[in-house]
C-alpha cells in the first residue's frame, strides 16, 4: 500500500526546482533588480509590481495582499491542487518518480492515498465507458446518435467520450470487487448507496463526458440521455476530487491545444464544447451545470486575458449573462477583457456551428459585446433617462456595480461613462462613490526584539548559519523564542545551499508556520550586507546574557550561605573570565 512521501525527497525536490521558472510559466515575470515582479495573481489590484519572486530565497511575496510561500505553496494556491498533487507536478517536470514510504496501518496513511486511488479508479471507468461505446449491444444506437450530431470518431476519442450501459449495476459488478472499492466508488460519485444496504450505478444508458482537472486526470462525469428523459444532463456530485464550482469542462483540452491561450469562450453544455472542437474552435469550455462562479472567472483569467461568455439571446440567457457579469467585476483589471456573445433565437453553439460553420461562428465571437456596453445597456432598460428621478435611479443601480471594480484605468473609464449619462460633474460622482476596492495589506506591526530579528535574519539568509558550531548554552537558557531559533539552526547548520522557501517547508502546517512566514517577509530595516554581522552580534548578546545569568545564579547561591561545589567554583571563575573577554 502506498504511504507517505519521504521528507528528504520533498526537500530535494524543492531544492532542484526553480520557483522563477515555475511561476513564470503561469504568471509572466519581469526582472527588477535581482528579483522578479508581476501583478499579483491572488488579488485584484492595479499594482503590476506588488508580487515579488526571489530566485535566491526561492520564495514569493505580495506586498499588498500578503500572500507568501515557496514553489509548492504557489502550485497549491495557483493551480488549486493539494500538497501531494503539487509535489507530483514538480516531480513530473523533473522527470522523477515520487517514492512512498511503506506503512502497515491504513490509519497512518494520509488522505492522499485514497485520493490517488480515486483518480486511478476514475481513469479505469473512463476506459470502460469508451470500450462500451464500441462493444456494447447498444453501441450502434450510440454511434448513430453521435453521427447524427455531426461528431466524428476522432472527436469522440479526443474528448474520451464513452457510454454508460443501461443496467443498474454494470459499473458496480465490474469495479466493486470488495467492500472497500465499493465505498470508493460511492465516494467518487459513481455509485449511489441504497437505504437498505448495497448500491447501484448513478449513470445508466447515457453518453458519458469525462471531466478532467488541470492535470488531465478524470475527476467526474457528465452524462447525457439519448431521448427526452429528464434530467437531460446528469453530473457527478461533489466528491473529494470534484468541486463543480471550481472546474470547467474542456479547460485541459484548451491548454493542450494552445500553449499561449489568446482567448477562451465559455459555453453552457458539453456538446457545445465538443462540437466547437470538431470545427477547430478549440478554445471553448463549459461550466458544469452551474452559473459562472467567481472561482471560474479567476481560473479563466489565469489562463488568458480575454474571456467571452456565450449565452442564448432570450431573457434567460441575458439573466445568466448578468450573473456572470456581477461575479466577474472584482476580477476585471487593466489588461483583462470580458465580453458577451448572444446567439440567435433557438440556436446553441452546437447547432449554429454545425449549420453555419467555423468562419461564421468566429465572426460572431469577434462581434461579442464588451462588458461596459452590456452593463450600461442592461441598466438603461430599467430607467427612463428623460427625468431627473430616473437619472438618480441609474446612479443607484450603477454605483454598487462600479465599486466592485478594482482601482484601474477601466474603472475610471466606467465612471466617466456614468458621469456622461447622468450629466453631472466628476466631483458630484466622487461624493457618491466609496473608495476604490484596492487590496492593501499593511505590513504586520512587529515589535523589534532581538529574538524576532535573529529569526527573521536567519529565515531571509539561512546559508549564513551553515556549518555553524552548536551552542550548548542555548539549550540551557530560558528566553522566549529560543527553542524555535534552535530548531532553525539545527537545520541550517547541516544543510548547504538552503533557501528561505525550503527552510519554511519544514514548518508546513505547524503552529509556528504563520509567524515564520511573517518574519521571513519582515522589513526590519537591516541592510542585506549587514545580515550576518547583526545576526551573530545578537547570538553573542544571548551568550552574554547566559553568562550574566549563570554568574548571578552562582553568586546568589554563595551569598545565601550555600557552599559551592568544586566544579561550580571553577565554573564561576571561568565564567567571570569569559565575561571580561566579552
Amino acid at each position: 500500500m502506498a504511504g507517505r512521501i519521504p521528507k528528504n525527497f520533498i526537500d530535494d525536490l524543492i531544492s532542484r526546482s526553480d520557483i522563477v521558472d515555475v511561476i513564470d510559466s503561469r504568471v509572466k515575470l519581469r526582472k527588477k533588480g535581482k528579483d522578479y515582479r508581476a501583478c499579483c495573481p491572488f488579488h485584484n489590484g492595479s499594482n503590476n509590481s506588488s508580487f515579488s519572486v526571489s530566485s535566491d530565497k526561492q520564495f514569493y511575496h505580495c506586498f499588498n495582499c500578503g500572500v507568501s510561500g515557496n514553489v509548492v505553496t504557489f502550485l497549491m494556491e495557483y493551480d488549486g491542487i493539494e500538497f501531494v498533487d503539487a509535489v507530483e507536478v514538480l516531480a513530473e517536470q523533473l522527470s522523477i518518480e515520487v517514492p512512498r514510504e511503506e506503512t502497515g496501518h491504513k490509519q497512518n496513511a494520509t488522505s492522499y492515498v485514497d485520493r490517488k486511488d480515486l483518480y486511478q479508479l476514475m481513469a479505469d471507468i473512463t476506459r470502460y465507458y469508451q470500450q462500451q461505446l464500441r462493444t456494447h449491444k447498444n453501441s450502434e444506437k450510440v454511434i448513430s446518435y453521435l453521427k447524427n450530431r455531426g461528431l466524428s470518431g476522432k472527436t469522440a476519442k479526443y474528448f474520451q467520450i464513452g457510454y454508460a450501459p443501461d443496467g443498474w449495476d454494470e459499473v458496480r459488478k465490474t469495479f466493486a470487487i470488495n467492500k472497500q472499492t465499493e465505498q470508493q466508488l460511492i465516494d467518487a460519485g459513481m455509485l449511489i448507496s441504497k437505504d437498505n444496504g448495497g448500491s447501484y450505478d448513478r449513470f445508466r444508458d447515457r453518453l458519458m463526458f469525462p471531466i478532467l482537472d488541470r492535470r488531465g486526470r478524470v475527476i467526474g462525469f457528465g452524462g447525457r440521455v439519448f431521448d427526452d428523459t429528464t434530467p437531460k444532463y446528469l453530473n457527478s456530485p461533489e466528491t473529494p476530487i470534484f468541486h463543480k464550482g471550481k472546474e470547467l469542462y474542456g479547460l485541459y483540452q484548451v491548454k493542450q491545444a494552445e500553449k499561449d491561450v489568446k482567448r477562451i469562450l465559455v459555453v453552457e453544455g458539453y456538446m457545445d464544447v465538443v462540437a466547437l472542437g470538431q470545427f477547430d474552435i478549440n478554445y471553448a469550455v463549459a461550466s458544469l451545470g452551474t452559473a459562472t462562479t467567481p472561482d471560474h472567472i479567476q481560473l479563466l483569467f489565469r489562463q488568458t486575458s480575454e474571456v467571452i461568455c456565450c449565452f442564448d439571446g432570450d431573457n434567460a440567457g441575458r439573466t445568466a449573462a448578468w450573473r456572470a457579469l456581477e461575479n466577474a467585476l472584482p476580477a476585471i483589471q487593466d489588461g483583462r477583457t470580458l465580453r458577451f456573445m448572444f446567439l440567435p433565437d433557438g440556436e446553441d453553439p452546437d447547432s449554429l456551428v454545425q449549420k453555419e460553420g467555423k468562419d461564421f461562428f468566429e465572426k460572431l465571437i469577434d462581434q461579442a459585446m464588451p462588458l461596459s456596453d452590456f452593463l450600461f445597456q442592461q441598466l438603461l432598460t430599467q430607467v427612463d433617462m428623460r427625468s431627473a428621478d430616473s437619472k438618480s435611479k441609474l446612479a443607484q443601480l450603477a454605483i454598487p456595480l462600479l465599486t466592485k471594480l478594482p482601482d484601474s484605468v477601466f474603472r475610471q473609464m466606467m465612471e466617466t461613462r456614468l458621469i456622461s449619462l447622468l450629466g453631472i460633474e466628476k466631483e458630484g460622482l466622487q461624493k457618491l462613490l466609496p473608495a476604490p476596492q484596492a487590496v492593501e495589506k499593511k505590513a504586520t506591526s512587529q515589535k523589534i526584539t532581538p529574538m524576532r530579528l535573529a529569526i527573521s535574519l536567519l529565515l531571509q539568509d539561512p546559508q549564513m548559519a551553515y556549518q555553524l558550531a552548536e551552542i550548548p548554552e542555548f539549550k540551557e537558557m530560558q528566553i522566549p523564542g529560543l527553542t524555535l531559533l534552535n530548531s532553525l539552526l539545527e537545520i541550517c547548520r547541516v544543510t548547504p545551499h538552503l533557501s528561505t522557501g525550503l527552510l519554511l517547508e519544514h514548518w508546513r502546517n505547524e503552529p509556528e508556520e504563520k509567524l515564520l512566514i511573517t518574519l521571513a517577509t519582515w522589513k526590519h530595516q537591516v541592510q542585506e550586507d549587514k545580515y550576518e554581522e547583526v545576526f551573530f552580534d545578537i547570538l553573542d548578546k544571548f551568550l552574554s546574557m547566559h553568562l550574566t545569568q549563570r554568574i548571578e545564579f552562582l553568586k546568589q547561591k554563595s551569598r545565601q550561605g550555600e557552599t559551592l561545589t568544586k566544579e561550580e567554583t571553577l565554573q564561576l571563575t571561568q565564567l567571570i573570565k569569559e565575561q571580561k573577554q566579552h
